[in-house]
C-alpha cells in the first residue's frame, strides 16, 4: 500500500498546475478582456473618452501597487486561504462591475479586481513552485503555466471580442464568475494549507512606501496619457512615486522582516529575469491596448473579428513557450534565448507596428508583427 502511494500523487500535481493556471488566466484575462469591451460600455453608461482609459488603468493602479503586500499575506496566512480569498474577491467584484449602473461603480469593480488579483496571482505562482519542488516534471509545468499566463491577454482579446457581439459587454466581468466559483471548490479540495510555523510580522512601513510609490508612478503615467508629460500632476506624480521607492529601499535594509528582501532583486541572475518581464509584459500590455484600438476604429473591425485576429499570436505562445521551456532551454541556457526573445521583440515592435498609419492593412503590417511576437515573447517569459 506504502509503494503505491507515490503514483496516486502524480494527477493531483497536474491537477492543481490546472487549477492555479486556470486562476492566472482569469487575472491575465482581466486585464485586456474589457479592452475590446470599451466602445460598447462607453455607450451604454454615457463616460467621456477621456475617461475610458480609467475603466483599464485602475485595475493596473490596485495590481500593481498591492502586489507586494499579496506576497507577503500568503506568506502569513498560508497560500491556500489566499488563493481562495482571491477567487471569491475577485468573483465578488466581478459581479459588481457587471451590474454597474454607473462609471463610478465600474471603475470601483476594476480596482476591486486588480487588489484580489494581487492577491491571487502570487498565491498561484507559490502554489505552482510548492507543488512541483521535486518534481523532473517541474520545467515542462512552468512552461505550461507560462503559457496560459503570456497568451491569457490574447485570450481574453478574442473572448471579450465574443462576449461583447453575441450577449453584451457586462458578460466580459460576468465571465470571472464561472472562473472563479468553480475553483473554489476544486482548491478546497486539492490544496494543502501550510502555514507559516512562526507568523513574521508585517512591515507596516514598508507597506505604505511600496504600495503609495507605485500608486503614484503608475498614476503619474496614466495622467500623461490624459494632460501631458509637462503637467504639473503628471512630474509631481513621477518624482513622489520614485522618492517613495526609494525611502522604501532603504527602509529594506534597516527592518528584520523586510516586505520585500533585497537580495533577491539584487541577485544579477534574479534581478536580470525581473527586467527582462518587466521590459516585455509592458510592452506586450501595450500592443493589446492600442492595436485594439487601431483595428476597431482604423480597420473597423467588430469585436469579435478584432480577438479573432489575435489568435496567431496566441496559437503560436502556446506552441512555443513549453518547447522552449523544455527542449531549447536546457541545451542552449536562458541568457541567448532571452537575448532572442528581445531581438524578435524589438523588430515587431520598429518594422511594423512603428510603422502602422491610418493605411495600413492587417496581413502587411498587424499580422507579421503578431507571428514574430508570438515567437520572441515565449522565449522572455518561459525562461
Amino acid at each position: 500500500m506504502s509503494a503505491a502511494a507515490p503514483p496516486a500523487a502524480e494527477p493531483n500535481r497536474w491537477a492543481v498546475l490546472a487549477l492555479v493556471g486556470v486562476a492566472q488566466l482569469m487575472v491575465i484575462l482581466d486585464s485586456t478582456i474589457v479592452n475590446i469591451a470599451l466602445p460598447s460600455a462607453q455607450s451604454d453608461l454615457g463616460f467621456s473618452t477621456e475617461n475610458r482609459q480609467w475603466v483599464v488603468t485602475a485595475y493596473a493602479l490596485a495590481f500593481g501597487s498591492l502586489l507586494l503586500v499579496g506576497g507577503k499575506i500568503g506568506d502569513l496566512f498560508g497560500r491556500k486561504w489566499t488563493f481562495i480569498a482571491g477567487l471569491i474577491g475577485f468573483s465578488a467584484a466581478s459581479f459588481l462591475g457587471g451590474l454597474a449602473p454607473s462609471f463610478e461603480v465600474l471603475v470601483i469593480a476594476r480596482a476591486l479586481q486588480g487588489a484580489f488579483g494581487a492577491l491571487l496571482a502570487p498565491s498561484a505562482l507559490s502554489l505552482l513552485t510548492v507543488t512541483f519542488a521535486d518534481s523532473p516534471d517541474r520545467a515542462k509545468a512552468f512552461g505550461i503555466f507560462s503559457a496560459v499566463a503570456t497568451a491569457g491577454a490574447s485570450v481574453g482579446l478574442m473572448l471579450g471580442g465574443l462576449l461583447t457581439d453575441v450577449l453584451s459587454w457586462r458578460w466580459c466581468l460576468y465571465v470571472n464568475l464561472l472562473i472563479a466559483i468553480p475553483a473554489v471548490f476544486f482548491a478546497l479540495r486539492l490544496i494543502v494549507n501550510e502555514g507559516h510555523p512562526q507568523r513574521p510580522r508585517i512591515d507596516f512601513v514598508g507597506v505604505v512606501l511600496a504600495c503609495t510609490g507605485l500608486f503614484a508612478i503608475v498614476f503619474g503615467f496614466s495622467k500623461a496619457a490624459t494632460d501631458a508629460w509637462q503637467a504639473p500632476v503628471t512630474i509631481v506624480s513621477l518624482a513622489a512615486g520614485v522618492a517613495l521607492l526609494i525611502a522604501f529601499v532603504f527602509t529594506e535594509k534597516r527592518v528584520d522582516q523586510p516586505l520585500l528582501p533585497l537580495h533577491i532583486v539584487w541577485d544579477r541572475a534574479r534581478g536580470g529575469a525581473y527586467a527582462s518581464i518587466a521590459i516585455a509584459g509592458a510592452s506586450v500590455f501595450a500592443i493589446f491596448l492600442f492595436l485594439t484600438f487601431f483595428m476597431q476604429q482604423n480597420l473597423g473591425y467588430s469585436p469579435l473579428k478584432t480577438g479573432v485576429a489575435f489568435l496567431p499570436l496566441t496559437a503560436l505562445i502556446f506552441i512555443m513557450a513549453p518547447t522552449v521551456q523544455t527542449q531549447v532551454l536546457p541545451r542552449l541556457g536562458a541568457r541567448p534565448i532571452i537575448m532572442t526573445g528581445m531581438a524578435l521583440g524589438a523588430v515587431a515592435m520598429l518594422a511594423f507596428f512603428a510603422q502602422l498609419t491610418p493605411s495600413s492593412t492587417y496581413v502587411s503590417h498587424v499580422l507579421p508583427g503578431l507571428l514574430i511576437m508570438g515567437i520572441g515573447m515565449p522565449c522572455i517569459f518561459a525562461p
